[in-house]
């Protein structure tokens, strides 16, 4: 038995997902998904979950019904109605797969018809890292390009140097513009 079937989904879930009810305007979705920092809402009634609305589905409604007031649409006017779940005891591997037959990155946890939590790629990564080794390599990647990035920059960042002014005759810290060397006043009134 591998670590990822001894872990259970109910060990790695975020118990208290962001919800919207079926009712909750388009505009109040994207508002509380900004404020939460998530990408989705679960929409649901009496506990239970009735429908899965993303960022892209408010983005589409934004397109396609532009002519409708944001707040004028419900949440499960677009709610995507059909959504693949998992149980809590199931194990983290039941997830992962789950996940990658369906291309989601997401999946509401339900018990008895009740949504109890919800499962993401990032709650499974964050849990056991080690499923992807590779990950190392990536942050690893990601580091060094941070790197060239900020060298690239010093690189054509104009170069500050004490002295007098040309333009007003002020010591001060100068910055080449246009071939002289003059004070930060001096530039910014140019």
């Amino acid at each position: 038995m591998t670590l990822n079937q001894k872990i259970k989904v109910s060990d790695v879930m975020t118990r208290s997902p962001i919800i919207a009810t079926p009712v909750t305007s388009l505009l109040d979705c994207a508002k509380l998904m900004v404020k939460k920092k998530t990408g989705s809402l679960l929409v649901v009634d009496n506990n239970r979950l009735v429908g899965f609305v993303t960022n892209d589905d408010i983005l589409w409604a934004l397109v396609r019904k532009s002519k409708k007031d944001l707040s004028s649409i419900k949440a499960i006017d677009i709610a995507v109605k059909k959504i693949a779940t998992i149980k809590p005891e199931a194990p983290l591997s039941e997830a992962l797969t789950k996940m990658k037959k369906f291309k989601f990155r997401r999946l509401p946890v339900i018990q008895n018809g009740k949504l109890v939590g919800i499962i993401t790629m990032r709650d499974i990564l964050s849990f056991t890292p080690e499923i992807y080794p590779e990950l190392n390599e990536i942050e690893m990647l990601r580091e060094e390009e941070e790197k060239l990035k900020r060298f690239r920059e010093a690189k054509t960042r104009k170069t500050k140097y004490e002295g007098i002014c040309e333009e007003c005759g002020n010591g001060d810290i100068l910055f080449e513009v246009d071939g002289r060397m003059i004070c930060e006043s001096c530039r910014s009134g140019m």
